[in-house]
């Protein structure tokens, strides 16, 4: 599965009430980093879509949910699990280091809580 773009209006339905795990990559348009990420992320959401979807969201044409969740910089890849912000990430990397991120992230909390 190919990553999917978000809307502030369809943000709560697409991330929020997800049935599994969300990553949102906040990008725009002008942003040469978050260019350079992209091609990762769409590998990613192949390689990795029984676990978590990948979402974009450009935040000039939606502020709201940039605003909502303290985007300063981008990109800002945050991960949604259960409707709840469960980790965060600026600025670019390579794709291996976001899929070590990613992996990490989504098995913190799963079974026993960990410390924050």
């Amino acid at each position: 599965m190919a990553t999917k773009a978000t809307t502030d209006a369809s943000f709560s339905a697409d991330v929020l009430e997800a049935g599994k795990p969300v990553l949102v990559d906040f990008w725009a348009e002008w942003c040469g980093p978050c260019k350079m990420i992209a091609p990762a992320l769409e590998e990613l959401a192949e390689e990795l879509s029984d676990q978590v979807q990948i979402i974009k969201i450009d935040i000039d044409a939606n502020p709201d949910a940039p605003t909502k969740y303290g985007v300063r910089g981008i990109p800002t890849m945050i991960l949604f699990k259960n409707g709840q912000p469960a980790a965060t990430q600026v600025g670019a990397m390579p794709k291996n280091g976001i899929k070590k991120w990613l992996e990490s992230s989504l098995a913190a909390g799963a079974g026993a809580s960990s410390a924050a």
